[in-house]
């Protein structure tokens, strides 16, 4: 019985929500986790309806029994929650059992940001091949990408998968915006920044002709040498190689510019709700989280500096 709940709940994520396939996976092994304690206890629900507030608590207790984190537990009540939420919205169930279910209290972890020296200093890495120079006819120049991909990613705050669905349809060089296509399908227009449309513009004029485009990936704007559309995996291996040869000893990830992109824009005076609209966050408390790092950045200032600190 359980499966065909978790079908119809997964098409409503995909059809509905426009949720990723990563997204709606992690939804489902919420409600797979659910499903676990109660064979692993020996609770005969055959339904989801048949679940109560107590087994909710009493399952939330034995995954942290487990080993989970607070900040694991907190994601699974997330994703019960969101399945009730759909059996009431399809009046599959007349009850929510999660409605009281209250999450653990988390510690909210200041994510790393780079310095806009580190950032150049990554950029800066990067190996370029002129390719007025080039000997090999067969050589693809993904300097220059890579370097297209950082300019876009430090001016844009895109998260990784904006980055790799990006299209050239989607970049509008002439006017300095990109439209980009976040969570959940909802678009928003953000500006660029001087030096990623002179290199966005560089790698479509010079550099992506040498690539060999496949089939399905005509729009794509940033290739992998095979013609297709890069993966996440790729940009991170990408970033992670170029923070080790720039001497970088923080935790670098494609999110760390997004990060950065925010922190500097606070830091330097910027609107909350302008930060949040080009972020593309649904809710201001998401972006509420660079004004605790910009508090941070002024104590580590005075700390610096001042003599009684």
């Amino acid at each position: 019985m359980w499966e065909s709940f978790r079908t119809l709940f997964k098409n409503y994520l995909r059809l509905e929500k426009s949720l990723s396939d990563h997204s709606i996976q992690a939804y489902v092994r919420d409600v797979e986790k659910l499903e676990q304690y109660l064979q692993a206890n020996g609770k005969e629900k055959y339904r989801p309806q048949d679940v109560t507030l107590e087994d909710l608590q009493q399952c939330i207790k034995w995954i942290f029994d487990l080993g989970m984190s607070a900040t694991s537990q907190a994601r699974i009540i997330s994703g019960l929650k969101a399945f009730y939420k759909f059996l009431l919205l399809e009046d599959m169930t007349k009850e929510d059992p999660s409605q009281l279910l209250e999450a653990p209290k988390t510690s909210r972890k200041l994510p790393d940001v780079l310095t806009f020296e580190e950032i150049e200093q990554m950029i800066a890495a990067i190996d370029l091949v002129d390719p007025r120079k080039k000997e090999d006819e067969g050589i693809i120049y993904e300097g220059y990408r890579n370097k297209a991909i950082l300019e876009t990613m430090y001016s844009c705050g895109l998260r990784v998968s904006e980055v790799t669905s990006l299209q050239i349809s989607q970049v509008y060089l002439d006017i300095g915006f990109v439209k980009v296509i976040g969570k959940g399908n909802k678009e928003r227009i953000v500006p660029m920044g001087t030096a990623a449309r002179n290199e966005i513009s560089f790698y479509l004029k010079r550099i992506r002709p040498n690539f060999p485009v496949k089939y399905g990936d005509e729009d794509t704007l940033f290739l992998n040498r095979r013609g297709r559309a890069l993966s996440r995996v790729m940009i991170f291996l990408i970033i992670k190689e170029l923070a080790e040869k720039a001497g970088i000893k923080k935790v670098v990830s494609p999110h760390t510019f997004r990060h950065s992109f925010a922190t500097h824009l606070v830091e330097g005076g910027a609107d909350l709700r302008v930060v949040q609209e080009m972020l593309g966050h649904e809710s201001i408390t998401t972006t509420e989280i660079y004004t605790h790092i910009d508090r941070e950045f002024l104590r580590d200032t005075l700390r610096q500096f001042h003599p009684r600190f």
